[in-house]
């Protein structure tokens, strides 16, 4: 769907994160369960398991204080590439209550895919023998 602007030009709605390659998206999905057990506790697991269509507000309950938490396990693991506070802040309040977390596993993908700039920094230095 398209939209147009007031002079005319037409532009793509906003752009929300692709599917995951199956294999890394498991991975994904492991760590972010990781995180939302050290958030939330073992309580989470004895709910039912973690799943891709798990909604953080129905279906794990999450409050807006494990999110704060959340974000910052997400930070300590992927470093500033993943930024959940800011992506949560690009989504109205209905795609916030919403989201699954198969939303949060295509997002960190999205934002990991390739190297990071650690690991460019180390290949280029590499590169010169450094």
């Amino acid at each position: 769907m398209t939209s147009e602007t007031a002079t005319g030009t037409r532009t793509a709605p906003p752009s929300r994160p692709r599917a995951a390659d199956p294999s890394r998206a498991d991975v994904i999905l492991a760590e972010v369960t990781a995180m939302l057990v050290a958030v939330v506790g073992d309580e989470l697991l004895i709910a039912g398991d973690v799943e891709r269509g798990s909604s953080f507000h129905d279906d794990l309950a999450i409050e807006s204080i494990e999110f704060v938490a959340l974000a910052e396990q997400l930070e300590e693991r992927y470093g500033d590439r993943v930024d959940f506070m800011a992506f949560l802040a690009e989504l109205e309040m209905d795609e916030i209550l919403g989201m699954t977390v198969g939303t949060l596993v295509d997002h960190i993908a999205a934002q990991t895919d390739g190297p990071s700039p650690t690991d460019a920094h180390r290949s280029a230095a590499a590169g010169r023998g450094v």
